[in-house]
């Protein structure tokens, strides 16, 4: 007995010592570091940087694929983005227009092809050009995307044309789960230019049903106005400045 009572008080004794000691100075990143070599060690960081995150990936989504019908008339409109790439670095390609399916031709198409670097957990920079295809003008762009607080996801993006003409345009979307598959989605979207102000300005809402989570038909209505020049072009051809749609389309993506 008194040999366990003096080993109880002489272990409590340099517990304090033993607890005052300093840690190392350049402790091991991993205690494997203590048995394998640095070139080794090197190696299975880098294969566990790539499985947990850092293989590239290539990705396709149809945000809006829809069919729109506007005072008698059927336009079929695409929203769509591709890119390859990481989690830091991607190449990042754009593309939206729409085709009057009354008159057969095509309105409006653009495609955009950006660099995107990951500034936050949650936000892309990205930068590269344009191109309008109908008015056969080229630009520089330079924007960001991610998810807001609370949850809000933004795009937006300035626009520099090839005679030196500014303008922004950007759009935010908001996911409301009535269920964990239907799905009611505001949206609106803004173009102006830094001359003429305000051009064009929507607003709509959308009900969509997740048959799969890749895969989503929905109904919805939209809001179109415009504003300045581009109202003024639209009262000289005898069109309104602003009018509403109802949409039908698909949101997709893999």
């Amino acid at each position: 007995m008194n040999t366990l009572i003096t080993a109880c008080a002489l272990g409590l004794l340099a517990a304090p010592a033993a607890l005052a000691q300093e840690p190392p100075a350049d402790p091991p990143w991993n205690a494997a570091d203590t048995y394998y070599d640095a070139e080794r060690m090197a190696q299975a960081r880098q294969a566990v940087q790539h499985e947990a995150g850092g293989g590239r990936r290539l990705f396709l989504r149809a945000d809006r694929f829809e069919l729109r019908h506007t005072n008698g008339e059927e336009t079929a409109l695409w929203d769509a983005d591709i890119w390859y790439g990481g989690d830091i670095h991607r190449l990042w390609l754009k593309t939206e227009g729409d085709y009057a399916l009354n008159s057969g031709e095509l309105e409006e198409a653009g495609l955009e092809a950006l660099y995107s670097r990951a500034i936050s957990p949650f936000f892309n920079l990205q930068a590269g050009v344009g191109h309008e295809f109908q008015g056969g003008e080229s630009y520089a762009v330079l924007g960001v995307l991610g998810l807001a607080p609370y949850w809000f996801e933004v795009d937006g993006a300035f626009q520099l044309s090839e005679d030196g003409a500014l303008s922004a345009g950007g759009e935010v979307e908001y996911d409301i789960l009535l269920t964990q598959r239907l799905i009611l989605q505001p949206r609106a979207e803004a173009d102006l230019s830094f001359e003429d102000g305000l051009e064009t300005l929507q607003a709509g809402i959308r009900l969509r049903y997740e048959i799969r989570r890749r895969f989503a038909p929905y109904v919805g209505v939209e809001w179109t106005g415009l504003y300045g020049d581009a109202a003024q072009e639209a009262r000289l051809a005898g069109e309104p400045d602003d009018d509403a749609a109802v949409v039908a389309g698909v949101k997709f993506w893999f």
